[in-house]
Order: structure tokens, then sequence, then C-alpha cells
């Protein structure tokens, strides 16, 4: 964390301001595409939204990320002590554990929702016993706790121009885009994990199950009937960034850049995936540096602008302001 988006948070403790830096760290090194969108949003806010991501980094890296020779049940017992010291941290506001220190100050500061971090924590333990969803509603009750919690614990952050309950289907279907994206890219890794993410009747309309995706996993060969239920789960991703995006313009004009550079970084990874020709199991599909460099430079024009017509009197959301004080008024964010 920046000395500026500390002092700008109005965070002075030494050890909270660490605790803080060490959640920009994790976004840093985990989360590309969304760690270069933050750089957008108003200084004050970005300790925040670092915390809320660095904690859900955090939780995932017990899942899928750290020592690969954990068994399942001490990952289960890592998260088991995470949950405590994150429902003890909620409780209390502080936490010895840093990033949960971090995330406990935030939910304080924003007065988000508790039981947005227990769903969050429910989802992340299944993750250790489910390996795949007979349906999309199953996935989508498993994308609750771990993407649409996110975009609703992001709201008071943010602040809107419109009251929460309006932006929040906005906000949580934007997450669950993003991690549909995410799990459209990352077929061919989950399957080593020995998960799949899409849908089971999804990809039985195909004619496509398991073994088959494992047969092209491991040959490195493609089949046109993967391909057509790769083109559908690319749709139906799709639809949902069509359902998120609407609530971009109910949010703060100040963060607006920050969360549509990321719509459509996210959104070019689609394209991407699209122009691989779906070879998703067999290579990652990553937006050039290029195409990223002009989202970014577009983003930032954008921001320079909201930020100027913010100092116009009568133009700025008032939201941040309120939730920043714990008050329940319209402005809100995603």
């Amino acid at each position: 964390m920046t000395r500026r988006e500390l002092d700008a948070a109005g965070i002075t403790d030494p050890a909270l301001r660490a605790a803080y830096s060490r959640c920009r760290r994790l976004n840093a090194r985990h989360g590309r595409t969304y760690f270069l969108a933050t750089r957008l949003l108003p200084v004050e806010r970005r300790c925040a939204v670092h915390a809320l991501y660095g904690f859900a980094r955090w939780a995932d890296d017990i899942v899928d990320d750290l020592d690969r020779r954990l068994t399942t049940g001490a990952r289960d017992r890592l998260l088991e002590r995470l949950e405590t010291e994150l429902t003890q941290g909620l409780a209390t506001g502080d936490s010895a554990e840093p990033v949960v220190r971090a995330v406990a100050d935030t939910a304080a500061r924003y007065a988000i929702d508790h039981t947005l971090f227990s769903d969050f924590m429910v989802s992340m333990r299944s993750d250790l016993s489910v390996t795949d969803y007979p349906a999309y509603a199953d996935l989508l009750a498993y994308m609750h706790g771990s993407a649409a919690v996110i975009g609703l614990q992001m709201l008071p952050v943010l602040g809107t121009t419109a009251p929460r309950e309006e932006a929040a289907p906005h906000a949580a279907a934007l997450g669950v885009a993003f991690q549909l994206t995410n799990f459209l890219r990352d077929v061919g890794e989950d399957l080593d994990r020995g998960r799949v993410y899409l849908p089971a009747d999804l990809l039985a309309a195909h004619g496509v199950d398991r073994a088959l995706l494992e047969w092209s996993r491991s040959t490195g060969r493609q089949d046109r009937r993967i391909r057509g239920a790769l083109v559908t789960a690319e749709a139906l991703t799709r639809d949902v960034y069509r359902e998120a995006e609407p609530g971009i313009a109910m949010l703060d004009p100040r963060v607006r850049p920050c969360i549509r550079t990321a719509f459509h970084l996210y959104g070019g990874i689609l394209d991407v995936i699209a122009g691989q020709d779906y070879t998703v199991l067999h290579r990652r599909a990553v937006v050039s540096r290029r195409i990223r460099a002009m989202t970014a430079a577009d983003g930032v024009l954008r921001t320079i602008g909201a930020r100027c017509r913010s100092r116009v009197p009568g133009t700025a959301a008032e939201g941040p302001v309120r939730m920043a004080t714990g008050a329940r008024a319209e402005g809100t964010e995603q």
C-alpha cells in the first residue's frame, strides 16, 4: 500500500497500515487485471478494495495454490481457522492476523453486511469436496458465495448515485461474469485440480463429459463437441455481462472508469478465447499488453474527466461520504 493511499484513507495505526499493505501485495501478485483497474479508483478508496480482494485471494490460496502437499483435511482446518479469525475480527474490528485485520477494519468503516463474508467462506469450503456441478443453477448457488458477494461487498466502498437495492443485482452479476470468465479461461487448469466448473448439463447438451475433457487435456487434441460446449459457455457468460453493465451507470461517477476498465479487460479475455478458437484446454487466454495498455489509457482519460466534473458543485455523488460514516443512504458502490 502506498503511503499516499493510506494517508488519504485516514489509516494511521502502523500495524493497520502494514495489514493493508499486505493485502495490496496479494492483489498485485495474483490479480493483474483488477489490480490495474484499481489504480483508477479515487485514492482514498483503494485500501478498502485491496483489503476485500486480498482476503478473497488469501482464502483462495488455501484452497488451491498453497503447498500442493497439503491434504484436503489440512486445507479444511486452515479454512476453519481462518473463518474463526474472520468471525472474531468482524465482531471486534480487529485481529492478530494482518489480512483479517484489514478486512475487518474495512467492514467496520463501510458497514458491510457480515453475512457476505460468511457466504463467501461457505463456497470456499465447498471447493474442498465438490468437484462438479450438475446444472447451471447449482453453479449459481456456488457463485453467490464465491463471486456475487464480492460485488456486493464492494458497493458500500465505491458509492452509487442510485439506491443500493437497485445497484446490488448488477454488482452481483458483475462478480459472476468475472468468475464465469475465469472458469472458461481456466478449464484445463481446473481439470488438473480435479474440478469441472462448466455445468454438466451444458456439457452433455454437446455430448461432452469429464472423460472427454480429460482425454483432450492429456492428448492435446481438439474435439468439435468440446468446442461447441465452450461456445455455449461463452455466450452464457456474455449474457451475464449484459446483465451487469447497466449497474456501472449507477455508480459514483468517479469510480465508473475503474469498473468499466475491469469490465472491458475481463470481457477481452472472452475475445481472446474466441480468437484462439476455444483451445482453453491447451493454452491460457491472455489479453495482450497492447490492449491492456490501451484500455487502461482510456480509463485514465475517463478518470481525469470524472474527477474534473466532480469538482463542479452539485455533480459529485454523496454515497461514499454517507457510507463511510455508516449511514444507509442512497449511494453505494460496486
